[in-house]
């Protein structure tokens, strides 16, 4: 799916985005989604890495730390500066709801 592509399957993508997107970027430049829709779909992503990147905990940073830091950068280019400071209670630090602006 390209940034000029129809709308993508929206519930799909809230449940699986690497099922609907190839890469982090692709939802950040998709024309037919709404900022809020980007940013939903881009923490659950990076819900989803973290959550395998912490399953995996070798130390070393490999595909995940990659693409948590894909997601991360997608996610500054739309919301703006993120409050990385603010990570979730949860194994895998993923980033807290509020670490997120909402409103652009």
């Amino acid at each position: 799916m390209t940034a000029s592509d129809a709308r993508p399957d929206i519930e799909r993508a809230l449940l699986d985005p690497a099922a609907v997107f190839a890469t982090p970027e692709e939802v950040r430049d998709h024309r037919a989604l709404s900022r809020e829709q980007k940013i939903e779909i881009l923490q659950r992503w990076e819900y989803d890495a973290a959550d395998i990147s912490v399953a995996v905990e070798e130390g070393m940073p490999g595909a995940e730390e990659t693409l948590l830091r894909r997601i991360t950068l997608a996610l500054q280019a739309i919301a703006g500066p993120l409050d990385l400071d603010r990570t979730g209670a949860s194994k895998h630090h993923g980033l807290s709801r509020g670490a997120v602006p909402r409103k652009g």
